[in-house]
């Protein structure tokens, strides 16, 4: 089946303290949408992706890209007000023949081709597939008043990652039901299973991370500098 990667990218960086977009903050002197675009790259996705962006950034994110990859053939499309709008914009910049796509975001440096495979895979079996790992910790729902509520079994609850991998058709069909009744998540794949869609869980790993806060990027810091991760 015929594959694309989204990757949106339209955030800023403020929780990193920095002025200038997420994607283009350097980690170990290297901008993040490179780094994350480069893990798709022996998968033969990083050329065809669809990269969504912050408005007013346009002509810097496009020379970066140009550069790390020369003769590429990168769609990038403007970031909406949420995520969601941002996704919903890269799924109409699709190729006419892509059949399944995968979502990823563009502060998860170090995905694994493993795991990408693993949720295509997923998706072309089952429609819907997200990268996940079991939780370690215990976690603690709360009554909306600061108050203990209840306590899921640990068994059963995933850390949420990405990429989240659907056939086209499903996806889209999720945006538009999710846009028809105002309905805003904070993952593609809860927009799926509202939809009554069922969605295969794919274990990835923890070093998976996503790099939001100072903190996050020391430890990607230190998984790069311990080569505790391909780059």
């Amino acid at each position: 089946m015929t594959r694309q990667v989204i990757i949106p990218a339209g955030g800023m960086g403020e929780r990193l303290g920095e002025a200038l977009p997420k994607a283009l903050v350097p980690l170990c002197g290297i901008p993040l949408l490179v780094r994350t675009l480069s893990a798709f790259l022996p998968l033969g996705l990083a050329d065809t992706a669809v990269v969504t962006i912050p408005a007013g950034h346009e002509s810097s994110i496009a020379a970066l890209l140009e550069e790390a990859f020369p003769d590429n053939h990168i769609t990038l499309v403007p970031g909406g007000v949420e995520r969601q709008d941002s996704v919903r914009n890269a799924l109409a910049a699709l190729r006419s023949d892509t059949e399944l796509v995968a979502i990823h975001d563009a502060a998860r440096p170090f995905v694994t081709g493993d795991a990408v495979e693993a949720s295509f895979e997923a998706a072309a079996r089952v429609g819907a597939a997200t990268v996940a790992v079991p939780a370690i910790d215990t976690i603690l729902v709360s009554d909306g008043d600061g108050y203990l509520s209840e306590t899921p079994d640990r068994s059963t609850v995933w850390y949420c990652q990405t990429p989240q991998t659907f056939q086209v058709a499903i996806i889209r069909e999720a945006h538009e039901t999710a846009l028809r009744k105002s309905f805003q998540g904070t993952d593609d794949a809860t927009l799926v299973r509202r939809c009554g869609q069922s969605v295969k869980l794919v274990r990835g790993d923890f070093t998976n991370l996503k790099v939001t806060t100072p903190t996050d990027m020391t430890i990607a810091e230190t998984f790069i500098e311990k080569n505790l991760v391909c780059v």
